[in-house]
């Protein structure tokens, strides 16, 4: 193939390419590289990395057409590049304009890329969070009291915090039963779990509009399937009429759960966050707990 050829050429003459490249030409590839990074995490917190994967998809087709010279796939191709970069920026609109406004705000790394990895590592979701989600979930769903709350996992929430009052506390299943209780400014909407802590209540969420739904499903769990079809996050409904504990995840909802099916769906959270954290150094931290430990008690 040609491009093999020109890179076998490049290769044997990279000597004489070496004389030709400046100070300022390694600096460039270094801004280039350090911006592809910074856009690829910021895109890891955004709907725009399953956007990402999609394309990567279809530039897999397309270079599949060029190889065995499918030329109708290769003209609608070009033919409807313009549109597509048109209907890129139309769905990535919220996330363009959070970046350009954190850009105005003269912090040149889009947000996210640091603040959010440095939380996500200090907030762990632990167990004693899952026992107090689950005695919460139940103990609402005893007294008849609607709840929907929402556990953020690798894809950012701060659109939706935006939309709610900051909250910031600890998840016990008194703070969060108060927060649903009937007649209080917080029960509207949905509260939104990041690790340990509840970041922001009476927060908005967009309506799914999946047909295949039930009629008989109102506002709350609509709202919990939707912010499920938007994000990878994992949402706990709680009815009000019929007290039943729910959870939507990837689009899809679990109704009528009991509270050992409950916990282990937030299990598989934990399982997941504890697989993700660098190996060595939760062992390390082990360690010296432990070594602590026996300090105190000598």
């Amino acid at each position: 193939m040609q491009w093999v050829d020109t890179l076998i050429d490049y290769v044997k003459d990279f000597s004489t390419y070496r004389t030709t490249i400046s100070t300022g030409d390694i600096l460039e590839i270094l801004i280039i590289a350090c911006l592809v990074y910074y856009i690829l995490a910021w895109m890891k917190t955004t709907r725009a990395w399953q956007l990402l994967k999609g394309l990567i998809v279809i530039c897999m087709v397309l270079l599949l057409a060029f190889i065995m010279d499918m030329s109708t796939i290769l003209w609608l191709a070009q033919n409807l590049l313009s549109f597509a970069v048109i209907a890129i920026v139309v769905v990535m609109q919220p996330e363009l304009r959070h970046a350009l406004e954190e850009l105005g705000k003269k912090n040149f790394l889009p947000s996210g890329v640091f603040s959010d990895a440095s939380k996500r590592e200090q907030e762990h979701f632990s167990e004693k969070t899952i026992n107090e989600i689950v005695k919460a979930s139940f103990e609402m769903g005893r007294a008849k009291t609607g709840a929907l709350i929402v556990i953020e996992q690798n894809e950012s929430l701060r659109d939706y915090e935006r939309t709610g009052i900051e909250v910031d506390g600890i998840v016990t299943s008194q703070l969060l039963i108060n927060i649903f209780e009937h007649n209080t400014p917080l029960h509207d909407g949905a509260v939104i779990v990041r690790g340990n802590r509840i970041t922001s209540a009476t927060c908005y969420l967009p309506l799914s509009d999946n047909l295949g739904l039930s009629k008989e499903l109102g506002t709350r769990h609509r709202a919990g399937v939707g912010v499920s079809e938007a994000t990878d996050s994992l949402t706990i409904i709680v009815s009000e009429e019929t007290g039943k504990v729910s959870v939507a995840y990837e689009g899809r909802l679990e109704r009528g759960l009991s509270a050992d099916d409950l916990k282990a769906r937030l299990q598989q959270i934990l399982n997941r966050k504890e697989e993700e954290k660098p190996k060595g150094k939760r062992i390390w931290k082990g360690r010296g707990k432990a070594k602590n430990e026996k300090e105190n008690i000598s």
